[in-house]
């Protein structure tokens, strides 16, 4: 199989290799309260989205497209830029029960919408080779999370002191950081949002 790969899929897979290494140092994070594996984990999802820009350029630049690198890139923007940041929230101290189901439906929005544009990217082309716009924020734009979540562990304020505060609904809690996974997610199934590609 690794012989059908192209230059390309290689730096593809180097984007879900760092997604995969943002869960196990947010894990070990958890294990070992060492503030050190929190930054190494935060630190991977930026490394993945320079490897998710660096394999559309030179998939472009040597013009070679494939049904499987598409398919590939969007498993591995699932885990980097879904899976990945979630797993950060969680290690952070988004551990009530509201805030699971903000982190899954996050996760559910980001594989929603790479399923959605995988379909809708030949149309959304119009016959070109490149789309010209996004139907609501592509998946990596969740950086801007993971940013904010390495910032709040440089000031001390993850765990009990993680921003936003929490509240008590019903039987669960939810953090107010949180919400800012629900916006996210949201706005990756916008249809009614739509942003320039460049």
């Amino acid at each position: 199989m690794i012989r059908g790969f192209h230059l390309a899929d290689f730096f593809t897979l180097g984007n879900a290799a760092c997604g995969v290494l943002a869960v196990l140092l947010a894990m070990r994070f958890v294990a070992s309260g060492e503030l050190g594996h929190f930054q190494l984990a935060a630190a991977m999802i930026p490394l993945a989205f320079v490897f998710d820009v660096l394999d559309g350029r030179i998939a472009r630049w040597r013009h070679q497209h494939s049904a499987l690198g598409r398919e590939l890139d969007s498993l591995a923007d699932v885990i980097s830029f879904g899976v990945a940041p979630a797993a950060l929230g969680y290690a952070a101290g988004l551990h009530g029960g509201w805030d699971l189901v903000v982190l899954c439906y996050f996760v559910c929005c980001g594989v929603s919408r790479l399923a959605r544009y995988n379909v809708t990217a030949e149309a959304l082309a119009e016959g070109g080779d490149k789309v010209k716009y996004f139907e609501g924020t592509p998946i990596p734009t969740s950086v801007v999370l993971v940013g904010l979540l390495a910032w709040a562990a440089s000031a001390g304020a993850i765990g009990e002191r993680l921003w936003g505060g929490a509240w008590t609904f019903g039987p669960a809690v939810l953090h107010g950081f949180a919400l800012l996974f629900a916006l996210s997610g949201t706005l990756m199934v916008s249809k009614t949002l739509r942003i320039p590609k460049f």
